[in-house]
């Protein structure tokens, strides 16, 4: 039997007013992720992607339709439960990894923690055992700075499981990474999440993470259609090697896409 569904979503429609025109960043969108589901949804900038990992991490709200993480409708949530909700069962990962660079990247992981009430001692285990599963262990120490691209990647990875959060939203994970960087990322993000039976549910253009999806979506025009994953071909490797696909246009979680 299966697990129920850590996220559902139910005839999603959002809606924006620019000037006098009406843009429908989503159009009816429904979907269930069960746990554990590595689902990744890929189509072109202003397809409703964005919009669409902005509303189910609660950063924004839809037009009509509902969302439920957990079981727990958010419609009828106040600001000060979403906030709750966001902390303990909702992990973010971002394109530019958003770690604190006063912060070392022990601390970067620890404070989710320690701002859900975790006790300290109890805190820096958690981040330790992390960071030792990212292959960081060696750099608990170091502030953001005086660490790679790809390992602020992989702290920022741990810091989004630190609270064991029902699911994990990621955008454009690997856009700021090169190919062989951005594999062993999504390597690592894959992997930590099914030991911790997380749904991650990941935005991206990189063929090298839609290969690793459980379930592939695609969005058009606010409109979402499953796909069938597909492992891309050498040669999509070498063409994204040489030339890589830009990132979608750097926004605000709080804006439409």
């Amino acid at each position: 039997m299966q697990a129920p569904a850590v996220v559902q979503t139910e005839k999603l429609e959002k809606s924006y007013r620019l000037g006098k025109n009406v843009v429908k960043a989503l159009r009816g969108v429904s979907l269930t992720l069960h746990p554990g589901e590595f689902v990744v949804v890929t189509g072109p900038s202003g397809s409703g992607k964005t919009t669409l990992l902005n509303i189910i991490g609660t950063l924004d709200k839809p037009t009509s339709g509902r969302v439920l993480i957990d079981g727990q409708d958010l419609s009828g949530m106040k600001d000060g439960q979403l906030t709750k909700l966001r902390r303990h069962k909702i992990g973010f990962v971002f394109q530019f990894h958003n770690l604190i660079p006063v912060l070392s990247a022990l601390e970067n992981v620890e404070l989710p923690l320690l701002t859900a009430g975790v006790k300290s001692k109890k805190a820096r285990e958690r981040a330790h055992s992390l960071l030792g599963r990212v292959e960081l262990a060696d750099r608990t120490d170091h502030l953001p700075d005086e660490l790679s691209g790809g390992e602020q990647q992989r702290v920022a990875i741990a810091r989004a499981l630190a609270n064991s959060p029902k699911v994990i939203l990621a955008d454009e994970p690997t856009g700021d990474l090169d190919t062989k960087t951005g594999s062993a990322v999504v390597q690592v993000m894959y992997e930590l999440a099914k030991q911790e039976n997380a749904t991650v549910m990941v935005v991206t253009h990189d063929p090298v993470v839609s290969s690793r999806a459980d379930r592939l979506f695609e969005m058009r025009d606010g409109v979402i259609n499953e796909g069938k994953p597909a492992r891309p071909s050498v040669e999509q490797h070498l063409i994204r090697a040489v030339e890589s696909v830009p990132p979608e246009r750097q926004q605000s979680l709080f804006q439409p896409n």
